[in-house]
């Protein structure tokens, strides 16, 4: 914001009256007589979708539970960076299937991409997400799939996606990082993507867990391009809503 010439505030929920009880939607009446947008990370995606309802200036959702829309932004310019394009690419995601997964589910759709997600049973995309991306991809005649097998899920990939194992407010558990490890990104799976494949990671990465060091330093790696990209996005977003 301050790169387009004008001011932000960070307002923790400590700094505003969502800390004394004050409802969501009176919050976002009086934030819309302040500012000109309002951009909200929360875990509960219906807390972001109730912020938009009451709101009369543009909610964007930074991120929650459910989708991470920005972060997809900045996926897709970075891919087109490397690619020259993006329709007719593959993109595989490969770990626990999550708001970063969800978001590339539905904006790689759109923008032409097949899709496949690699996770381990009990970790695969929910129900409802899988429902608004088949819709999308009868659309806009994409191919869609989820497999249980994260070389199958490379198999002639064009990119490689992964995140943390944990999300922010998971606990860690054993049962599940067990079910993960095999589906880390590393210089055995990247051997079997095609040979230009790039590698994606959204940040902060746990190096050893879900991706290796021969890979983030690696030169299939894009993973701080999509860093820096982030910045860019979002500025395109804000010039777009305000």
């Amino acid at each position: 914001m301050t790169q387009l010439g004008g001011h932000a505030l960070y307002l923790q929920p400590s700094g505003t009256q969502l800390g004394r009880g004050e409802t969501i939607g009176d919050t976002a009446r009086v934030l819309s007589r302040y500012c000109d947008a309002i951009m909200a990370r929360v875990y509960g995606h219906n807390e972001v979708v109730e912020l938009a309802e009451y709101a009369t200036v543009p909610v964007i959702n930074g991120l929650s539970d459910f989708l991470h829309p920005c972060q997809i932004m900045a996926d897709l310019m970075t891919i087109e960076e490397h690619k020259g394009r993006l329709e007719g690419l593959k993109i595989a995601y490969v770990g626990d299937s999550n708001n970063v997964s969800n978001s590339i589910m539905q904006g790689c759709t759109i923008m032409g991409m097949d899709v496949t997600i690699g996770s381990p049973k009990g970790y695969t995309p929910s129900d409802e997400i899988m429902r608004r991306a088949k819709e999308l991809s009868e659309k806009y005649d994409t191919n869609l799939e989820v497999v249980n097998d994260p070389y199958e899920a490379v198999k002639d990939a064009d990119v490689i996606y992964t995140d943390t194992f944990f999300s922010m407010g998971q606990e860690r558990s054993e049962e599940k990082e067990k079910a993960l490890m095999p589906f880390q990104v590393n210089a055995g799976l990247i051997a079997a993507a095609k040979k230009d494949v790039i590698v994606m990671h959204c940040l902060p990465a746990h190096r050893g867990e879900e991706i290796t060091d021969e890979v983030m330093d690696g030169p299939h790696s894009v993973v701080f391009d999509q860093a820096e990209n982030r910045l860019h996005a979002q500025k395109a977003i804000l010039v777009l809503t305000i």
